[in-house]
């Protein structure tokens, strides 16, 4: 599997009043590259929740190393690192002005919508990973 990535530009409320990214918004950032991924598959959240099973951070690591400030442009990537019947490991980054601003590590595990208990992944997304 190749890296995923896409382009993002801080707007006025994404940051905090000295105009530097709240760090909150990093872990949104990732999230939107994450939800990008599974679309360019032909996936969508929806899709999956539609079949019975969600998709929740499980962990996450994460090392702040720059700060990105308004009216940055920077670029998103998740990289699946590891995978296994019910867990996805992402290496994820935000790059701005040419150097990684934030590098994280996230699990994620697909479980059952209304138990909320590990299920395998389902048919289409396993493909993807297996692929």
């Amino acid at each position: 599997m190749t890296a995923f990535s896409m382009p993002i530009r801080v707007y006025i409320e994404d940051t905090d009043a000295g105009g530097i990214v709240y760090y909150v918004n990093y872990l949104k950032y990732m999230e939107r590259a994450r939800s990008e991924w599974l679309r360019q598959y032909g996936l969508t959240q929806q899709a999956l929740f539609d079949s019975g099973v969600q998709l929740v951070v499980h962990r996450l690591e994460c090392r702040y190393a720059r700060p990105a400030r308004l009216d940055d442009e920077l670029t998103v990537s998740a990289t699946v690192a590891d995978h296994s019947a019910c867990r996805l490991s992402f290496h994820q980054q935000v790059i701005g002005r040419g150097e990684p601003l934030c590098d994280a590590s996230v699990d994620i595990a697909c479980v059952e919508t209304t138990r909320l208990r590990p299920v395998r992944w389902p048919t289409a997304l396993a493909a993807v990973l297996n692929g």
